[in-house]
């Protein structure tokens, strides 16, 4: 499966899950060829998949946080613990 270079956050995170899954399923099939039984082969391919598939978390989850919401200066001034201390300076 190809990513392009341009593409919405939905088709990202879409493309992302179907890695996740084909993934896991690689590691099943490993479990089943011998890592249960200890074949340090199956082992390695086992803990390679899983690290891959951590990294396919990791990027799901960096995707998925929301912005930072950008404050407008004019708006920092009118923080509440500002006017509470200028309030009780006045008083």
């Amino acid at each position: 499966m190809r990513v392009p270079n341009e593409q919405s956050a939905a088709e990202r995170s879409l493309w992302l899950a179907e890695l996740a899954d084909a993934l896991e399923q690689a590691q099943k099939l490993t479990w089943r060829l011998g890592a249960a039984e200890g074949r340090t082969a199956a082992m390695e391919l086992y803990g390679q998949l899983e690290s891959v598939r951590a990294e396919v978390q990791s990027l799901r989850l960096r995707r998925t946080a929301l912005p930072t919401p950008k404050i407008d200066p004019k708006w920092i001034d009118l923080l509440p613990w500002q006017q509470s201390d200028d309030t009780e300076h006045s008083a």
